[in-house]
């Protein structure tokens, strides 16, 4: 089944503040209609490793014709669809149609048949969106150098505070082990914890489309 493609344009974009990007992203997915309005099918994924090296294939930022670069992570938004709908993956910084189906993503960015070092093994925080909009908070303190100016220069809008009052806990979604993964990504031992805790679920990247199409099959 073809997927229906949008203006990426649409979506508000500031390189290097994925992490925002894509919590904006979530909220006008459900304020426009595409996604549910409490944003149950959104699931916000944080992409990174131990050594904050991934290799992502078909990014806008690499300067290579392959379009791989090596981030310290990424983050996208995954929405799961009914019936024989694949997932789409939103990702504003690829060069693949915007959205795109999860099976093609994974095969064309994440590419798990590449043979990588142990170094650059790519793991996946999966937390469900409607938890991240309320608890996400970032002051952009990353994106400072020792002496406070500005690595990167930030989004226009205020910076995102958590509907506790905190102001910066992007570390908590980033800083990513192998310790933390799970081994058993059946729906039955994990739905619990993805639909009630803050931070998720961490799986390796050759568990990802399993366990997503596993939480197709809760909607």
């Amino acid at each position: 089944m073809a997927t229906s493609t949008m203006d990426v344009l649409h979506f508000h974009h500031t390189p290097f503040y994925c992490e925002e990007n894509v919590y904006l992203l979530c909220k006008k997915l459900c304020s426009d209609g595409i996604a549910k309005a409490e944003g149950s099918d959104l699931f916000v994924v944080f992409i990174s490793n131990e050594k904050k090296q991934i290799p992502l294939w078909n990014q806008k930022a690499s300067k290579r014709a392959d379009g791989v670069i090596l981030w310290d992570y990424h983050v996208i938004c995954i929405q799961i669809k009914q019936g024989d709908v694949p997932p789409l993956v939103w990702d504003l910084d690829s060069t693949l149609p915007f959205p795109s189906p999860l099976p093609s993503y994974v095969s064309e960015t994440i590419r798990p048949s590449f043979q990588l070092f142990s170094d650059y093994n790519r793991l996946f925080r999966v937390v469900h969106a409607p938890i991240f909009l309320r608890s996400f908070a970032s002051d952009r303190r990353h994106m400072k150098d020792s002496g406070g100016k500005w690595v990167e220069e930030p989004p226009p809008h205020e910076p995102i505070v958590a509907e506790d009052g905190t102001v910066h806990n992007l570390h908590e979604y980033i800083n990513i082990s192998v310790a933390d993964t799970i081994t058993d990504v059946t729906i039955s031992s994990v739905k619990d914890v993805i639909f009630t805790q803050k931070n998720g679920v961490v799986i390796k990247d050759n568990q990802l489309e399993e366990f997503i199409c596993q939480l197709s099959s809760l909607e």
